[in-house]
């Protein structure tokens, strides 16, 4: 069951869910979700000469841009990660999916391309995977609306949350990381 308003207002006034900070409650939670926003610091893949890049090393082909509130430009084809300015807990009883806004969308732009599930007992910012498909360049800015958060009600709270994996690689996540796909398992095999 995905949650209404007045029972995210509800989780959110207990404690039990935590979305900060909440700038706007009135604007950002809405009739089914919440809206998140768009942090300031973004990772942007550098030009190489690789051939590739391989899942198994833990090489970092981006360089961090800090917009320091200015506007962010993302080019057509531009396939960057950027961060929420919200930091988010979900209980070991929900359940959470991210997805782009149709404003966005229209102009061509995707907030989060994949992997928008998140588990209960999730704690951090949500990176984002922000691409242009459009064929223009469109401006993005610190703290619009980018992305929104609808949660789901468990049948029963999970008995191992990710907070308490041992494989919770992103947990605590608080700036723009890279993938760390190189840490599973069947990976590294």
């Amino acid at each position: 069951m995905i949650l209404p308003d007045h029972e995210i207002r509800k989780l959110l006034a207990e404690g039990i869910l935590v979305v900060e900070p909440l700038r706007d409650p009135e604007h950002q939670v809405q009739a089914a979700w919440v809206d998140l926003t768009l942090g300031d610091e973004f990772k942007v893949f550098k030009h190489t000469q690789e051939p590739f890049i391989d899942s198994r090393q833990p090489k970092d082909y981006t360089e961090t841009v800090r917009a320091d509130g200015r506007p962010f430009t993302v080019h057509p084809g531009d396939f960057i990660l950027g961060i929420t300015g919200e930091r988010i807990r979900i209980p070991s009883s929900l359940a959470a999916y991210v997805d782009g806004r149709s404003s966005l969308g229209r102009l061509g732009v995707t907030a989060h391309i994949t992997a928008g599930w998140i588990d209960p007992g999730f704690d951090g910012k949500l990176v984002l995977e922000i691409s242009n498909l459009g064929k223009m360049p469109v401006t993005l800015y610190p703290g619009m609306r980018i992305c929104k958060l609808l949660l789901f009600q468990l049948a029963s709270p999970a008995e191992v949350p990710y907070n308490l994996r041992k494989d919770a690689k992103y947990a605590g996540q608080s700036a723009v990381g890279q993938s760390k796909m190189y840490q599973d398992e069947d990976v590294r095999k």
